[in-house]
């Protein structure tokens, strides 16, 4: 079927093009019996707005671009689906690039996301943090809005909204104590500037609640038999150990199951505390408890903030939300 255009509408209608792109815009000053005429035959004919074309006389694509470096890590897709409804009711349309987690891919991306004239672009996470792509962005988006949700870089056009997960950590170690816990330790995946923090606020938590103990710290990789094998290890290493944080949701699901298989209790014998609140946490067996660093508040907060900044207003270049933990029974 070939495309209706305002000027098929409008020798229709009997009306100008211009009439009918004012009807189509929804601008005021046109009559309400040719408003009418106007939107029964945009509606007969199926009308669809040639989005390109009003980006040609607005200056704007109405295309936000996103950037997540792996569509299989639910924190950061749940991140993006929040994020992208919220777009959608502004009318903005996403563009979204997986990029992976080599800087010269996601620097490529942000040259992708320039040459399809993005209003803006969204990175999701602290794994952006790189001079590689703040580079990147410099050089392709020099003057384009960028937001990072859960990360910042130093530049004019760059703003960064952070869930504080270092305090959140540090308050997880606290609920260990408090639950008369004596010997936590933390695993970790890898090393992100996220995962950093957290490491940094179990380090802190440790000294500040269990004085005189070192921070007992082990970095697993990210497959499921290394996470599973760093917790048996951890145990037969340090059989004192009663209480184990995890820098995510789904690893602290696979330590309950390594414990449960070397016949540890979970939370008599060993406490277990995973990151995110994700939906894991409430379906694990038994229910996980988790930090909340406020993905939901962190997306819409994002979305918020850069239809300011497309509004021409000022907002703060960094912001942070304060994360909380949720107690369940592994503790």
């Amino acid at each position: 079927m070939e495309e209706v255009t305002i000027y098929d509408i409008a020798k229709l209608a009997g009306v100008s093009p211009s009439t009918v792109s004012r009807v189509v815009n929804g601008y005021p000053h046109v009559k309400k019996t040719t408003r009418a005429r106007v939107l029964k035959l945009l509606e007969e004919h199926h009308y669809v707005p040639n989005e390109t074309a009003r980006g040609l006389v607005s200056q704007s694509s109405k295309m936000i671009g996103i950037l997540i470096s792996d569509i299989r890590t639910t924190q950061h897709t749940d991140g993006v689906y929040y994020i992208e409804r919220e777009l959608s009711k502004q009318g903005y349309s996403c563009l979204i690039y997986n990029t992976g987690v080599a800087e010269e891919e996601q620097a490529h991306s942000v040259q992708m996301l320039s040459q399809r004239k993005v209003d803006a672009a969204i990175l999701m996470g602290s794994i952006y943090q790189t001079d590689a792509v703040r580079n990147a962005i410099l050089t392709y988006l020099p003057t384009t809005p960028v937001l990072i949700c859960n990360g910042y870089l130093d530049a004019p056009n760059i703003y960064g909204l952070i869930a504080d997960e270092q305090n959140g950590v540090c308050s997880c170690v606290k609920l260990l104590a408090e639950k008369g816990r004596k010997h936590p330790a933390f695993i970790v995946d890898h090393y992100t500037p996220s995962n950093r923090l957290k490491r940094n606020g179990f380090e802190m938590g440790v000294r500040r609640y269990f004085a005189g103990q070192e921070p007992l710290v082990v970095e697993s990789g990210t497959s499921i038999p290394n996470i599973y094998d760093a917790t048996a290890r951890l145990i037969r290493e340090h059989p004192e150990v009663d209480g184990i944080i995890y820098a995510e949701d789904l690893m602290a699901l696979t330590g309950i199951r390594a414990l449960s298989e070397m016949q540890v209790s979970v939370p008599d014998a060993v406490a277990v505390i995973g990151i995110n609140n994700s939906k894991y946490a409430e379906i694990s067996n038994p229910p996980l408890t988790s930090l909340d660093n406020m993905l939901y508040d962190l997306s819409l907060t994002t979305v918020r903030n850069l239809m300011a900044l497309l509004q021409g207003e000022r907002i703060n270049k960094k912001m942070m939300i304060c994360s909380e933990v949720v107690e369940r029974r592994t503790t």
